[in-house]
Formats: C-alpha cells, sequence, structure tokens
C-alpha cells in the first residue's frame, strides 16, 4: 500500500453532525456518499493486500511454508493497523477531498 494516505486517527471522535450536512444540505445523503466512498477505499485496499500477498506466494507445495510465511503475515498486520475506510471517507469529506454530484438534483 502507498505510504502517500494522510494519517487518519483510529480513535473515536465526537463530530458536529452539522458539519457533514454542509455539502449535501442532507445528513443521510452524506452518509450514503461516504458509505460508497468507504466502500471504494476498502476495494482499493483489498485488491493491494493481494496484489502483496501474491507477491510473497511460493510455488512450492510445503506444508511448512503454508502455514508459516513472515512476510504475508506482516502485510496483514501492517494492513490491520490501518485506519478503517469509514474514518478516511470521513476525513476526506471534511477536508473537501470528495466531489459529490447528485444527478436527481441537476437541472438540464
Amino acid at each position: 500500500m502507498e505510504e502517500k494516505k494522510k494519517k487518519v486517527t483510529n480513535t473515536t471522535i465526537t463530530r458536529n453532525t452539522a458539519e457533514f450536512s454542509n455539502m449535501t444540505d442532507n445528513i443521510y445523503e452524506t452518509v450514503a456518499m461516504l458509505t460508497k466512498r468507504a466502500n471504494q477505499i476498502a476495494i482499493e485496499e483489498k485488491k493491494d493486500l493481494h496484489n502483496k500477498i501474491d507477491d510473497y506466494r511460493s510455488s512450492g507445495d510445503a506444508l511448512d511454508e503454508m502455514f508459516e510465511n513472515r512476510e504475508q503475515i506482516e502485510i496483514v498486520r501492517r494492513f490491520e493497523r490501518q485506519p478503517k475506510p469509514t474514518l478516511e471517507a470521513t476525513e476526506e469529506y471534511l477536508d473537501g477531498q470528495i466531489f459529490y454530484r447528485n444527478p436527481a438534483k441537476q437541472k438540464n
């Protein structure tokens, strides 16, 4: 995984719900938008994790290697320590890094 990501805290933070409806004027639309963005982040992380694990996959069928591959274990631990996708999506939203468009509200 690229280390370019901004540091997001892994702790619970009390948020002002009024801040979440600034862009959409509707808290429920904001939650739906954050859910979609969190899913995108989770899919990206999952692909990245599988790519990194595949790099260390051995072609042999040795039973010992199957149960104990230190590189794969370390990669998985690093991914587990990362902030959850919902926290990342929330930080992106509050920093104004998410583009939002509702086609139903656009006038032609």
